[in-house]
């Protein structure tokens, strides 16, 4: 059956493959890796004589005070199965968002995770020799547990492999993945005390606290069990819902002692272990056959699951060739966007970028289509006639934000996934009547307390992918912006009743960091991102012929007006009386606007920028605009170099963080496009570094993929302001970095096999574009509809040091 239905998927076009089934590849693997081979070469151009894009990936990037999921290489890409390092997981973090698992200043490891997600995380192996330890002791002092010293130049980080020679051991230890499997490979020094243990029970990055875990050494060698853990968000959101990560493991070697532990309480001979703290050992004699190797299957619905996974995708599989197909996918998916030419810093920028978004919002179905539901039991993907769920599920952060980067980037690349995505959310809405903000084993996980998955769905419909249930899509965006009665907190959007009776969310000191129906403490920003999505989904509702709806949010879209002061011509909040807040301090973040203040969010009306302009007036907004990113450079565009994710919340411009994306495209749209050429060729080349402490800003939250997938798009040279929502969407076209950019375009949903962007002249020193042909012909507009790239052609973009002011809008 996997044969047949590989061949059905990957030989029907002899341009992109279609909606890839990771299952199905893996299980093909297993049986004609071959022919995986041979086919993979379909979905990329041929690669590059010189270099494999995935050398020009560096997972450590910006790894100093990252988040939980950010750092983990062994991983496919959408993948469940993601290995890493973990430095100080086992310290949880307290609010479920701070920096937590690896960091680049470390210089001890603590084992290894299987499971890293948003709010989710565990199951975590860690081999050792000599006495045996069963707790990870302290970073401050390695020898208090069974951590590991190690130098950053015995480890090797690339996509779908990781490597790391433990110092205090003399133990290399070598990671990779399947979809939904983990395998290791552990080189132990000769000895009678290597053991490998499996600490199932201690909190783990995101997860919140154990609430009881599991771990059995069965008669016929599995190595099996569970960790159900309540992490900070779901219990903000879904009071009293948990998470729980299964696993069924293998290893190749017998043992000669086993056991068990409860923290640090050992127990020896004993094979079952349970509640909170609860782990296993096995204990090797290494002295002839140094190598051990295990693999894991993992599932978020059961350990029979996980048992199938493992047995689907990596029963006969060895550790080498799982890692060369992990590397010939990432391969083939980071070549669905080939650049040539430029500075080298610059094409590992672009695609350590491009390996962020690629990774993020992992699977949350097993190979049978089964999935966590919300209310906590399992869930079926339907079929189709080979026994290929339709479909899969996924985790995903809050895509606050993601329409300045993400989106822009899968509509384009990998339309596929965003169609899968979307039919993911939708198994949610069918569950609760409601879209999440950010799902985990599709509980609520709101990350703040919005809701922009609608607007999402929205933007694939116009751009072409429609490979979902259209009618329940529609149902659910006209839910999201129209309706407050009954709406759980995990959907977001508490006070929208507010937005569609009074025009705008009042603002209420007293709840702070909080939003009920009556307000929020971030009204300010709620108002304009509701009017933002209203205005997306007014264009959904037009072209599927629902006039009313579409009358009523383009109406919606317009109230931003509502809190704009124009005596100081900026965004104000507003009392419950009406009244602008006073005393008023534009800088001053988080009284009103979430993650960021009034100076930020002033700009955030991409869908009727043209308006705010008038409003500003065109030469007070581009002077303004322009000394934002004048004084904001001297701080590389965020908070300097204070290493912290909020760092930036008070300045005048935050690359560091979703609000301020968009706005060094806004000279696009006010006469001045060449100040959008010049700041964001500036912000590519200075906010982004290629090292552990400066790479997405110093310590800023790169989210999933989102400041990788901004980088992505702004450097090949196409932006969107208005993310893909207008009625006819399209990009704003800035001065690519590199000489070459070669798209190739997913057959089943895009007409053309490749777009091509040729930039002459390109040169640092050259920063703004003098002249554009689009498939040889002159344009003299920087726009570029979506519809003209995904037919394909050939965009020619000549640079020079001097503006071209006759080329506008």
């Amino acid at each position: 059956m996997c044969i047949r239905v590989f061949l059905q998927l990957w030989t029907s076009s002899t341009r992109q493959a279609v909606r890839p089934r990771w299952h199905v590849i893996a299980c093909v693997l297993v049986i004609l890796p071959s022919l995986l081979v041979a086919t993979s070469q379909l979905f990329a151009a041929e690669p590059d004589r010189d270099h494999r894009l995935i050398d020009y990936v560096d997972p450590r990037i910006g790894t100093a005070h990252s988040r939980w999921f950010f750092f983990t290489p062994a991983a496919m890409p959408f993948g469940m199965a993601k290995l890493a390092p973990t430095t100080d997981g086992h310290l949880g973090n307290p609010s479920g968002w701070e920096a937590v698992g690896y960091d680049a200043r470390h210089t001890s490891i603590e084992g290894f995770a299987h499971f890293h997600e948003f709010q989710i995380g565990g199951v975590v192996f860690a081999p050792t020799v000599g006495e045996l330890q069963t707790v990870p002791g302290n970073l401050e002092d390695p020898d208090s547990g069974y951590r590991s010293r190690f130098d950053k130049q015995e480890e090797t980080a690339e996509p779908g492999y990781y490597s790391v020679r433990l110092k205090d051991y003399d133990i290399q230890a070598e990671l990779t993945a399947t979809p939904r499997v983990g395998l290791h490979r552990y080189t132990y020094p000769g000895t009678e005390q290597a053991h490998l243990i499996f600490n199932v029970g201690t909190r783990m990055g995101e997860s919140g606290p154990v609430v009881d875990a599991s771990v059995t050494y069965a008669d016929d060698g599995r190595i099996e069990g569970w960790v159900a853990t309540r992490p900070a968000y779901v219990d903000i959101y879904q009071p009293g819902a948990t998470i729980t990560m299964y696993f069924s493991a293998r290893v190749d070697r017998e043992p000669t002692s086993y056991g068990t532990f409860d923290g640090a309480q050992v127990f020896a001979g004993r094979r079952e272990q349970s509640g909170a703290g609860a782990g296993l050992y096995l204990t090797f004699d290494t002295r002839e056959e140094s190598i051990v190797h295990a693999k894991v299957g993992l599932s978020y619905t059961s350990v029979a699951n996980a048992r199938m996974n493992f047995e689907q995708e990596a029963r006969d599989l060895t550790f080498d060739n799982a890692r060369a197909e992990a590397q010939r996918t990432w391969e083939s998916l980071l070549g669905r966007v080939r650049v040539e030419g430029g500075a080298r810093e610059a094409r590992v920028k672009f695609y350590t970028g491009l390996f962020h978004a690629l990774l993020g919002r992992g699977l949350a179905s097993d190979c049978n289509g089964s999935y966590p539901k919300n209310e906590g039991t399992v869930g079926q993907i339907p079929l189709d006639e080979t026994g290929t769920p339709v479909h899969n599920h996924y985790n995903t952060d809050a895509v606050w934000g993601a329409f300045w980067n993400l989106s822009q980037l899968w509509a384009l690349a990998y339309p596929e996934y965003y169609s899968d995505w979307i039919s993911s959310q939708l198994l949610v809405y069918r569950e609760t009547g409601w879209l999440g903000d950010g799902i985990a084993c599709s509980r609520y996980v709101s990350g703040v307390g919005t809701n922009f998955t609608g607007l999402f769905i929205a933007t694939a419909y116009k751009c072409g992918i429609r490979d979902y249930d259209v009618p329940l899509a529609w149902e659910a965006t006209r839910k999201n912006e129209l309706e407050g009665r009954g709406r759980p907190a995990g959907a977001g959007k508490l006070d929208v009743d507010q937005f569609l009776t009074r025009g705008y969310s009042p603002y209420l000191p007293e709840l702070g960091y909080q939003t009920t129906p009556e307000g929020s403490g971030f009204a300010a920003s709620h108002t304009l991102e509701y009017a933002f999505s209203a205005s997306a989904a007014a264009q959904f509702a037009k072209q599927l012929g629902h006039h009313a709806d579409a009358e009523r949010l383009s109406s919606l879209a317009d109230n931003w007006t509502t809190l704009f002061d124009d005596e100081r011509r900026l965004v104000r909040p507003r009392d419950q009386q009406g009244r602008f807040i006073t005393p008023f301090d534009p800088l001053t973040p988080w009284i009103g606007f979430q993650e960021g203040n009034a100076q930020q969010y002033t700009q955030y009306v991409p869908h009727r920028i043209e308006q705010l302009i008038s409003r500003v007036g065109r030469d007070t907004f581009n002077d303004r605009l322009d000394q934002t990113f004048v004084r904001s450079r001297a701080d590389v565009f965020g908070g300097g170099k204070t290493i912290d994710a909020f760092a930036g919340v008070r300045a005048v411009y935050n690359h560091g963080n979703q609000p301020s994306l968009h706005m060094p495209g806004l000279f696009n749209f006010s006469g001045k496009p060449w100040l959008s050429q010049k700041w964001m060729r500036t912000i590519c080349d200075e906010f982004y570094g290629i090292d552990g402490i400066h790479g997405y800003g110093y310590g800023q939250d790169e989210d999933q993929g989102q400041l990788g997938a901004w980088y992505v798009m702004a450097s090949m040279g196409l932006f969107d302001v208005k993310g893909l929502t207008t009625e006819e969407p399209g990009f704003q076209v800035v001065s690519p970095l590199f000489d070459r950019v070669t798209l190739h375009l997913n057959a089943k949903y895009y007409e053309g096999d490749t777009f091509v962007i040729e930039t002459k002249n390109n040169s640092k020193a050259n920063t703004y574009i003098h002249s554009l042909h689009l498939n040889g012909e002159s344009i003299t507009s920087i726009q570029l509809r979506f519809a003209d790239i995904v037919r394909g052609g050939r965009l020619r973009v000549e640079l020079t040091d001097e503006p071209n002011r006759q080329l506008v809008d």
